[in-house]
């Protein structure tokens, strides 16, 4: 019994090994390809090691690769991603916390109606609201400015946050709520004092659902943003296509994992959190 334990857990070892490295390959390719030269990269093969280790491609990648007209890299682009991406997790975590909390603990007349049209907003596509967004940031006077980005992404996200936080707090007692009511604690009062406390675990889901979304978004980027507000992908799409030059493959490669870096180690760092928020709950005992 315990052989064939050891076997079957053998397989499913090897099998998981093997998937893995079949998932990490892309990532190698890249990573090596950066590192490489030109002939290197036209005269070898695609998953051979580099015959000569150089850097200059992610030099290049960040400040002095052509976006287009610009030929400055994409540091620039990398800020303003910062720049949008910071504020728009924040303010939509933090609005998707308070309406899945009055949802929840508040119901009022058409609570369910209202939460069931809010979850509907989950499955608009992007392409929808292209055309009435822009209109709208046109008429706020924030077209193609990062506040716009940050208007567009709090507000596309705030469907998602509230459903994340709606359904963790359902499963926060009904009691707890009453017994603060009855101590005299009044409705922002149990919201700030009770019920963040015990969120830690779903912003942590939100957080990293919500960074790596906007992030890595590249539609809304491209529609509403300027020359000097564009975000990472936007501008990685650029140096990618184009044309003028020779094609620069190491300093693409290079430019690619840059972009997907912040993302990486947001999943890195936080990816144990992300899981355990997604169970939290699942149990009831």
């Amino acid at each position: 019994m315990n052989k064939h334990f050891t076997l079957g857990r053998m397989v499913i070892y090897s099998g998981l090994l093997f998937f893995c490295v079949v998932y990490l390959m892309p990532l190698f390719v890249m990573v090596i390809t950066s590192f490489k030269t030109l002939p290197d990269i036209k005269s070898g093969n695609l998953m051979s090691l580099p015959q000569e280790w150089v850097g200059y491609a992610w030099n290049k990648a960040w400040s002095g690769a052509c976006t287009g007209v610009s030929c400055d890299g994409i540091k620039g682009y990398f800020w303003n991603s910062f720049q949008m991406v910071i504020p728009a997790v924040a303010i939509s975590t933090l609005l998707g916390a308070f309406n899945g909390y009055v949802i929840s603990k508040w119901r009022f007349r058409g609570s369910q109606l209202f939460f069931s049209l809010l979850l509907f907003g989950c499955f608009i596509p992007f392409q929808v609201i292209l055309l009435p967004m822009a209109a709208l940031l046109g008429m706020l006077g924030l077209a193609n400015t990062t506040a716009g980005l940050v208007t567009v992404h709090v507000i596309y996200g705030l469907a998602f946050t509230t459903l994340f936080f709606r359904n963790f707090y359902v499963g926060v007692p009904d009691e707890l709520v009453k017994a603060a009511k009855l101590d005299g604690a009044g409705f922002f009062t149990i919201f700030f004092r009770i019920l963040l406390p015990l969120s830690t675990p779903i912003f942590m889901v939100t957080v990293i659902w919500q960074f790596t979304a906007i992030w890595n978004d590249f539609l809304f980027g491209v529609v509403y943003s300027g020359a000097e507000t564009q975000p990472i992908t936007v501008a990685l799409n650029n140096l990618v296509n184009t044309s003028t030059g020779v094609k620069e493959y190491n300093v693409d490669m290079a430019a690619a994992i840059i972009a997907a870096l912040p993302t990486l180690l947001v999943y890195v760092l936080a990816g144990k959190y992300f899981v355990r928020g997604l169970t939290a709950g699942s149990v009831k005992g």
